[in-house]
């Protein structure tokens, strides 16, 4: 095991599957302990049984992101197990509808942005009151998306959110910068997850379809977006704060 988040306590939301199973694993491979909070309890225990199986630490709290009790409790439960927080992963999200404006239901638009936004304003809140109660600053990352910084034909809702996400994340950077709390979201491109997998079940995309869109010609992969994680969760990224980072192959880049 390696040691850039030796020692730390790091909440990581949405961490069963996909880009928050990957960060997970690597977060507690860089010697962090590790609370992995969900709605999906099989799934994620799967991923804290693997973090144990490697030698590391880490418990699960069945958390619902859009409710104020649950995300204090996922809190507390994790101050409770390591004595402190000291950073997090708020990647807790869903992908909602994909269809045009004119199809999407008031509904569809309510629940993306309740789990998308809400959730992750909720994370934040409460990760902030904690690192100033503890008074030694911490790091806290959140999951936007290249959807946060451009638009997505049929994704107006999930666009609406990731773009929310990328305001507060700037907004809060800069109300605790000195306070040593950094605040940094990062900004997934097209990457191999099982919520991809459901996106173009739904629209009828092909795999080909998105590699041509991509400059580097390959779709990206969960572990990528965990090393971006940890690097912004770790002293080697003490000077970075308010920034949304596109790990996205150049998609941005055109």
């Amino acid at each position: 095991m390696a040691d850039l988040l030796q020692g730390k306590s790091i909440i990581v939301t949405g961490g069963s599957t996909g880009i928050g199973r990957a960060s997970a694993l690597r977060i507690a491979a860089e010697g962090a302990s590790v609370t992995l909070a969900d709605v999906n309890e099989a799934a994620a225990k799967e991923v804290v049984d693997a973090i144990t199986a490697g030698g590391g630490s880490a418990h699960f709290v069945r958390t619902d992101v859009t409710r104020t009790d649950e995300v204090k409790a996922m809190i507390a439960s994790a101050v409770e197990t390591y004595g402190r927080v000291d950073g997090a992963l708020n990647n807790a999200g869903i992908e909602g509808t994909f269809t045009n404006i004119v199809k999407m239901t008031e509904d569809d638009y309510d629940r993306t942005v309740a789990v998308d936004l809400k959730g992750v304003w909720l994370c934040v809140k409460y990760h902030v009151e904690q690192l100033l109660a503890q008074g030694s600053g911490g790091s806290i990352v959140s999951t936007a998306s290249v959807a946060g910084l451009i638009g997505t034909r049929g994704g107006s809702a999930y666009c609406a959110a990731k773009h929310g996400v990328v305001g507060l994340t700037r907004a809060v950077a800069l109300e605790y910068a000195r306070k040593k709390i950094r605040v940094n979201a990062v900004c997934p491109g097209i990457i191999e997850t099982p919520m991809l997998e459901r996106m173009t079940s739904e629209t009828g995309i092909t795999h080909d379809a998105l590699v041509a869109q991509e400059p580097m010609a390959r779709l990206g992969e969960a572990r990528e977006i965990g090393e971006a994680v940890v690097w912004l969760l770790s002293d080697l990224a003490s000077f970075v704060t308010g920034v949304a980072l596109p790990v996205d192959g150049g998609y941005t880049a055109i």
